[in-house]
C-alpha cells in the first residue's frame, strides 16, 4: 500500500518544526468548534497535538465532516506547525486539509461509569491515556529485565505452559483433559527451568502462569506474567543479592527512560532513581515478633497474609526480604535450613508502601529421599515427579531460583490501586472476557 509519507505527532514538537509543513494521521481524543474554527486533539503512538482548522480554509463540506468526527474517530491532517502557548505542549498544527478516515460511532467510554462497565468494554477502555502510559512503562520494564539478565549472563529459555504435573499443588491448578489424560496449565516454569539449568548453568523464562485461586483481592490475577530464574552454584545470600541488583536496575532504567509516564501515573521518577541496595533482611521469626508488637495476633507457623505484609512494609521506603519460613508453608522442593530443620532457605521480597509480596525465592533441595518424603507429605505421588527427581540423580549441584509477578512489580512501581490496572485484559475468578 503506497501513498504519502506521514509524520509522527512528535515531529510537531521538534525544535525546528515551527513553520514547517506536516502530514499527520491518528485518532481524535476530543474536539470542539467555535466561530468557524475547529479544535481537535489528535493522538498517535508518539503523543498528542492540537489541530486547528478554519472553515474558510478547509471548505464547508470538509469542515462539517471533520466537525462530526466522534471521539476515537480517525483522521488525516495536512498543515503547518505553529507555536501557541495556549495549546498542550505549546504547539499546534494549523490544518490546510482534514480527511476523515472513519468518523466513528459515539464512543461509549466516558467519566463516571462503573468499573464493571469499563471492564466489559476493556477492549475500548485501554485506549485511555492512563492505560497507554501504563503499558509503555510495562514494556520498558520488560526490556530492562531482559537487559539485566543479559548483563548477568543468564540465558532466556522457553519452557512449556502445558504440563502433566501440578507443580505447586493441584488445588490451585487449572486441570483439563489432554487427550484422555489429566494435564494442567502452568503455575510455574520452575521445574523445567531446573532441567534447563544443568546444560546452561543460569537460565530464566518469561511466561504466563495460571492460578485457580478464588482470591478477590487487589493483588491477585488468575493469569499473570511470570518472570522466573534458576542459578547454579548459588546460595540464599547470593540469590538475594542478585534479586536486589535486578530490582534496582529496573527501577533506575524506568526513571531514566519513562519519567513523563511515571510522573503522570503518580510515581515521581526521582523516587525510583533513589532506590539502592542492600534491602533490609528480616527472618520470619523476627517478622512474627514485629507483628506481635504491632498488635497483630500472628503465631509462629502462620502464613503472612495481606494485612501482615502491609503492616511490615507500609512505612518502608525500600523493599524488604523476609527469610527462613517454616517448611510447612512452602513448596516441597525448598532446601531445609542446616541449623534449623523447621525452616527452609527461602525468602519473599515485599514491596514497600504496603504493596506486599513481589518475589518468591529459595534454594532448591537436591536430596532425592527428602524430596520424595516431602511429596508424600503434600499428598502428591512421587512417581509423577520421577523425571524431576532424575535431575538429582545425574550431576546435581547447589542451585537456587525465584519467581517474580510482573504485574505485582508494576502495581508497586506505578502505585496502582488494583492489579487489574497493570494488564490489558485482566483475568480474575469472575472475569475471562473480553
Amino acid at each position: 500500500m503506497s501513498g504519502p509519507v506521514f509524520d509522527a505527532v512528535e515531529r510537531a514538537f521538534a525544535p525546528d518544526s515551527i513553520g514547517r509543513p506536516v502530514q499527520l494521521r491518528g485518532w481524535v481524543l476530543r474536539s470542539r468548534s467555535s466561530g468557524g474554527i475547529l479544535f481537535l486533539l489528535l493522538r498517535d503512538r508518539t503523543g498528542t497535538v492540537q489541530v486547528t482548522g478554519k472553515r474558510d480554509v478547509l471548505g464547508t463540506d470538509a469542515f462539517d465532516a471533520a466537525e462530526h468526527v466522534q471521539v476515537e474517530g480517525a483522521v488525516a491532517v495536512e498543515g503547518t506547525v505553529a507555536a501557541d502557548p495556549r495549546s498542550p505542549g505549546g504547539r499546534e498544527v494549523r490544518a490546510s486539509r482534514i480527511t476523515v478516515i472513519d468518523a466513528g460511532a459515539p464512543f461509549p467510554i466516558f467519566a463516571d461509569q462503573t468499573e464493571e462497565f469499563r471492564l466489559d468494554k476493556r477492549h475500548l477502555a485501554i485506549r485511555s491515556q492512563e492505560h497507554v502510559a501504563t503499558f509503555r512503562v510495562k514494556a520498558e520494564m520488560l526490556r530492562a529485565f531482559r537487559e539485566f539478565f543479559d548483563r548477568e549472563s543468564v540465558l532466556e529459555v522457553t519452557p512449556p505452559v502445558l504440563s502433566g504435573n501440578a507443580a505447586e499443588g493441584g488445588a490451585e491448578a487449572f486441570r483439563f483433559d489432554y487427550f484422555g489424560r489429566p494435564a494442567y496449565l502452568s503455575q510455574t516454569a520452575q521445574l523445567y527451568l531446573e532441567a534447563l539449568l544443568f546444560p546452561n548453568e543460569r537460565v530464566y523464562a518469561l511466561t504466563p502462569s495460571f492460578r485457580a485461586e478464588k482470591s478477590r483481592t487487589s493483588r491477585h490475577l488468575t493469569e499473570y506474567l511470570h518472570l522466573e530464574a534458576e542459578l547454579a552454584w548459588t546460595d540464599l545470600e547470593g540469590l538475594l543479592d542478585f534479586i536486589e541488583r535486578m530490582v534496582v536496575h529496573v527501577a533506575h532504567a524506568l526513571a531514566e527512560r519513562r519519567p513523563t509516564e511515571l510522573a503522570a501515573l503518580g510515581r515521581p521518577p526521582e523516587e525510583l532513581r533513589a532506590l539502592a541496595a542492600p534491602f533490609p533482611r528480616l527472618r520470619y521469626a523476627e517478622a512474627i515478633d514485629t507483628l506481635s508488637r504491632k498488635g497483630l495476633p500472628v503465631q509462629w507457623g502462620a502464613d503472612l497474609g495481606t494485612a501482615e505484609e502491609r503492616a511490615l512494609t507500609l512505612e518502608a521506603q525500600t523493599p524488604i526480604f523476609v527469610t527462613h519460613f517454616p517448611r510447612e508453608l512452602k513448596a516441597f522442593y525448598m532446601l531445609p535450613t542446616s541449623d534449623d530443620r523447621r525452616t527452609v532457605e527461602a525468602a519473599d521480597l515485599l514491596a514497600p508502601e504496603g504493596y506486599g509480596e513481589i518475589v518468591g525465592a529459595s534454594c532448591r533441595d537436591t536430596d532425592v529421599d527428602r524430596l520424595t518424603a516431602r511429596l508424600r507429605e503434600t499428598g502428591a505421588d512421587p512417581r509423577e515427579y520421577d523425571w524431576y527427581l532424575d535431575l538429582r540423580r545425574h550431576g546435581s549441584v547447589p542451585h537456587a531460583g525465584f519467581g517474580l509477578g510482573v504485574e505485582r512489580v508494576l502495581r508497586w512501581i506505578l502505585r496502582r490501586e488494583h492489579i487489574r490496572d497493570t494488564t490489558p485484559f485482566p483475568r480474575t475468578p469472575s472475569r475471562h472476557t473480553p
